[in-house]
This record gives C-alpha cells, sequence and structure tokens, in this order.
C-alpha cells in the first residue's frame, strides 16, 4: 500500500522508503519538541540581502550573473512578522526589465527546500549526484552546471517556511495555520513572489514558474491565484515529475484501477532500461495500450475470474521482468515495495522509489519487511546541504546561524492537505484565462514516486483551449530527479527554453 508521505508528498521530493518505528521516533521528538519551540519566539534577525558577481561557461558562452541570498519577512493580518522566508536569485545585469524573464523555483515534500532544482537541475552551478557511483561522502564541491536556464531566464529558488533557513517566528499553533496547509501554502509564496518582484523592480518582466513533485502541486494553483487574486500575470509554468492528482494516485488497495495502472508503465520502464532497450514511444507506446484497454477489464473481472487473472498476472511479470509465480500469488497486482525489493532480490540489491534503476544493498534482506532508507534520497541530502551551506555563508558571505533543512520531516509531520486538491482545475483555469501561456510538464520514465502515466492520463482529459497540444509533455530517461543524469541536461534546457523564446 502506498504511504502518502513515505512516497510522494515527503521529499523532492519524499521522504522515501523508510523504518516505520524510525518514523514514529522522529514524530515523538517533533511533538516534544513544540514546547521549547513556542517559547523560542525571539530571533537573531537574517542578515540583509548579500551578492557577489559569479559567472558560468553555458552552451561554450560566458555568462556574468549576480548571485543574492535574502529573506522576505511573512506579516499577518495585523503587520506583524510570523516568518521569513530565504530565496536565492541568479539575476543578470544589464537587461531591461521588461525583456528579461524571471522563474520562481520551489521544490516539493511538503518539507523540500529548492537545492534540488537550484544545485541539481537548472541553477547556474550544480553538484553531482543521483547517478551510478555517488556517495554520500563525496566531496560537496560546486561545478559549472551545463543545464542551466540562467542564459535565458533570471531564476529565484524559494524556499517555504520550515525549509533551508526559511522560518517561523511564532507560536506552532499559527504557524500551523498559516504555513502548513495545502491552501495556506498557496497564500503566503503568492506574497513572497509578490514582494519579490516589488523589492527588486521586476513587475514588468515576463514572469514563469518552476516546480518539482509537490512543487508541481504548487505551480498550477500559484499560477491561478496570481493572476486572479494577487495581480501578477504569468507567462508560463513547467512542473517536473508533478504530483498533480493525489486522489487518482490513491491507495493500492482500492476498487480503483488506477494506482495500478499509473504505476505498471514505469515499472516497465525501469525492466526496459536494465534489458537495454530504449525507452521511448515505440517501446513505452504498446504498454500504454494495454494498461488503458485489456489491463482494465482484466482487473476489474477480479480474482475471482481465474481465467482473467491468469492472463493479468503473466502480462505484468512479463513487463516487470519478476518471477510469474511471484505476480500470480499477487493476482497480478505488484505494489511498489515488492517491485523494488524483487527487482535484484538475487544481488541482494534494492532500488529506489524515484528511480527504480538506482540502488543500493538491502541491509535487513531477510526482513520480511522492507527496512532501508530510500538509495536515491540517502545518497543526496549530504552533499545537497553540504555544498548549499557552504555558498549561501561562505562564497555569498551570507552571515547566519542556524541549521539548513534540505529535508524537513516535521514540516511533512505537520502537513494539512486541508482537501484542496485542486492543482489540474486550477491549471486547466489559469490556461483558459491567458491564451499567451505556455505550460510543460516533464517526467523521468522510472519514476515511480509520481508516475509519468498519472499526467499522461491528465492530459487526455483536457481540452485543447484552441491549440493542439497546448500543454507539451517531454519525457527523459531516468526517474523523478532525471536530471540527475547527466545525458538529460541539455534535453531538457532546449525543451523548456523553446517554450520561453516561442
Amino acid at each position: 500500500m502506498r504511504r502518502f508521505l513515505a512516497v510522494c508528498l515527503a521529499a523532492l521530493l519524499g521522504l522515501g522508503i523508510t523504518v516505520p518505528h524510525a518514523m514514529a521516533q522522529d514524530a515523538a521528538k517533533d511533538k516534544a519538541s513544540e514546547k521549547s519551540d513556542a517559547k523560542e519566539t525571539q530571533f537573531k534577525p537574517f542578515p540583509a540581502p548579500k551578492s557577489i558577481t559569479q559567472s558560468t561557461t553555458v552552451g561554450g558562452r560566458k555568462i556574468t550573473y549576480t548571485a543574492t541570498v535574502g529573506a522576505i519577512p511573512v506579516k499577518d493580518d495585523k503587520g506583524k512578522t510570523i516568518g521569513e522566508v530565504v530565496y536565492t536569485a541568479y539575476t543578470v545585469p544589464g537587461a531591461a526589465p521588461a525583456s528579461r524573464p524571471v522563474t520562481f523555483a520551489f521544490n516539493g515534500g511538503p518539507g523540500a527546500s529548492s537545492v534540488y532544482l537550484n544545485l541539481g537541475a537548472i541553477g547556474p552551478k550544480r553538484i553531482p549526484f543521483g547517478a551510478k557511483g555517488d556517495s554520500p561522502s563525496d566531496p560537496p564541491v560546486l561545478q559549472d552546471n551545463p543545464g542551466t536556464w540562467i542564459d535565458f531566464t533570471d531564476l529565484v529558488f524559494i524556499d517555504p517556511i520550515g525549509t533551508g533557513f526559511s522560518r517561523s517566528e511564532t507560536d506552532p499553533e499559527t504557524a500551523k495555520k498559516a504555513f502548513f496547509t495545502a491552501n495556506s501554502d498557496i497564500h503566503y509564496l503568492s506574497r513572497v513572489v509578490y514582494d519579490w518582484l516589488l523589492r527588486n523592480k521586476r513587475m514588468t518582466s515576463p514572469k514563469y514558474l518552476v516546480g518539482e513533485s509537490y512543487g508541481g502541486y504548487r505551480v498550477p494553483r500559484l499560477a491561478y491565484y496570481l493572476e486572479t487574486q494577487v495581480g501578477v500575470g504569468i507567462s508560463g509554468m513547467t512542473m517536473v515529475s508533478p504530483y498533480l492528482d493525489p486522489p487518482a494516485i490513491g491507495e493500492e488497495d482500492a476498487l480503483s484501477p488506477l494506482p495500478w495502472m499509473i504505476n505498471l508503465p514505469s515499472m516497465a520502464a525501469g525492466h526496459f532500461e536494465r534489458e537495454g532497450k530504449p525507452l521511448n514511444d515505440s517501446t513505452m507506446g504498446p504498454v500504454e495500450q494495454y494498461v488503458r484497454s485489456q489491463f482494465v477489464t482484466d482487473f476489474l473481472a477480479g480474482p475471482k475470474d481465474k481465467a482473467a487473472t491468469d492472463r493479468l498476472s503473466a502480462k505484468v511479470a512479463e513487463l516487470t521482468g519478476l518471477d510469474p509465480t511471484l505476480v500470480r500469488k499477487l493476482n497480478g497486482r505488484v505494489d511498489i515495495d515488492t517491485y523494488l525489493r524483487e527487482i535484484r532480490r538475487s544481488q541482494g540489491l534494492i532500488g529506489s522509489v524515484y528511480d527504480s534503476n538506482y540502488t543500493s544493498f538491502d541491509p535487513f534482506p531477510a526482513s520480511a519487511y522492507p527496512e532501508y532508507s530510500d538509495p536515491l534520497l540517502v545518497t543526496i541530502i549530504g552533499p545537497t546541504t553540504s555544498a548549499m551551506v557552504d555558498f549561501v555563508t561562505r562564497q555569498v558571505g551570507w552571515d547566519v546561524d542556524a541549521p539548513y533543512n534540505a529535508l524537513s520531516y516535521k514540516v511533512g509531520s505537520q502537513w494539512d492537505s486541508d482537501h484542496s486538491d485542486t492543482p489540474v482545475s486550477d491549471l486547466r483555469r489559469a490556461i483558459a484565462a491567458d491564451p499567451k501561456m505556455t505550460v510543460n510538464i516533464v517526467h523521468g520514465w522510472d519514476d515511480l514516486s509520481c508516475p509519468y502515466y498519472g499526467s499522461m492520463l491528465i492530459l487526455a482529459q483536457m481540452p485543447d483551449f484552441g491549440v493542439k497540444n497546448r500543454v507539451k509533455l517531454f519525457m527523459y530517461p531516468g526517474g523523478h530527479m532525471f536530471y540527475s543524469r547527466s545525458e538529460n541536461h541539455e534535453p531538457l534546457r532546449r525543451d523548456i527554453m523553446a517554450s520561453y523564446r516561442g
């Protein structure tokens, strides 16, 4: 059964697969710390924004830019500061505001800072992570990012309250209502976007949004709220491995076939990749056709229909590469945890929910239950945290004495989705209201935390808004953080740059 926070809504992306009693201990510590947090309402003020000049090389061309770290206060209705949001901005000087786009970037969780998009995907510098052979103890040294977007847009990476250095400055109950619900998250982050534009005199610039995972849930809602409630029009948005429709992903023990339909193509993609097959429409198209046709018929027939279940199980075993006997015992219903443990059980390896072909050793291979941290998640937390803290405090010189939360379990444990599952509705409304808005969805084939087929099914139900393929879907090798693979740097950059310049 899919655990909501343990798969997609935590981390970049997600909380990953963790030991249940360890998660319980973390939650207990969070509860115990709330009492002491309530007393700590006085903070050393954050420094004023600090800037330095840096350069990077993109496509053989040197780009000089200004890197700025600063904080934007969040105020309540009475004007009292109740929190501060820290941002990292990269801006190229010299261009007129009206001609230079600015892109606001958000990661997911809830509980993830923007460091993953910043130092992994689109910022001017990056740190290698998530590729075969990478280790948590690798030196966290930044290098030029060939996939950066800095040559065609300024970039502002925003860390929501409780992530990065951003912090609440009010009591826990007020903080939960103001920052840790799906609706309040959209409201205060929209104001942060507005305030950054106002401070930096960029109201006339073309404005774009990019969000990964739960950030992909945020972005359509932010776009619609900004254009209808704040008065800021959004020229375009990019959703990276987005978590667009929570009810569709649902729980794998539910009656609906949707969770199983959405997961199976990504399982098949992982298997095909292990076999050395290319991932494209030719290999994946037949899988997608099967999933929306015969698979549904046999699934809904139920296990009491032996012929249908035999047929379903045989096909699922073929597509996943799993033992047919095991798949038949499961009536053709292969859950994510089973898939990730069984595909390499003979080697003692387990796969990541973010990329099934990123592996590590199973520390408890004889256990009946998965007792390991997600291989990819464990690999990236250390290097990204160390690299970001070094960049902010030493390179930029923003003097802050506070912990940096690349991934906050506390935010995830406090989060209230408040039943506002409206990103697809808000996406439709935002597109309908602005015929010039460009929209991209980008996915990795192997992602099982936010599988690509969910987005594909959503797009199949959307109107064309007067233009064919108004929302463009791009696919790349890899998983949730497909940008960690070097071969994806240029294709992603090229695809998104075309929408900015189109």
